[in-house]
């Protein structure tokens, strides 16, 4: 335990830093299982919805520096790369009917 007076209070801080961003990354994996399972029921605009919801989870960790900028933007391309897969393969599917 920290003994001067500037450590206990910066202890003090990181644990409500860590609460906070605990809290926005549980946010985003909250969003992306809800995005996930909207894949995989195959509905494209429940999974547009979540993926809105997603991204602006994870913008807002980015934002408030719970996660990297680069890590954000990486989480977002690869949710995106999904959706674009589905929408494909539905497409692929009407044409083939």
């Amino acid at each position: 335990m920290a003994n001067i007076k500037s450590a206990i209070k910066r202890a003090r801080q990181a644990k409500v830093r860590t609460l906070r961003n605990r809290i926005r990354k549980t946010r985003i994996k909250t969003a992306v299982k809800k995005f996930e399972a909207a894949l995989e029921a195959k509905d494209i605009e429940a999974a547009r919805e979540a993926l809105r919801q997603a991204m602006k989870a994870v913008d807002v960790a980015a934002a408030k520096g719970a996660i990297h900028k680069n890590a954000a933007d990486r989480r977002k391309s690869r949710l995106s790369k999904k959706l674009s897969k589905l929408i494909a393969e539905q497409a692929a599917q009407g044409a083939a009917e």
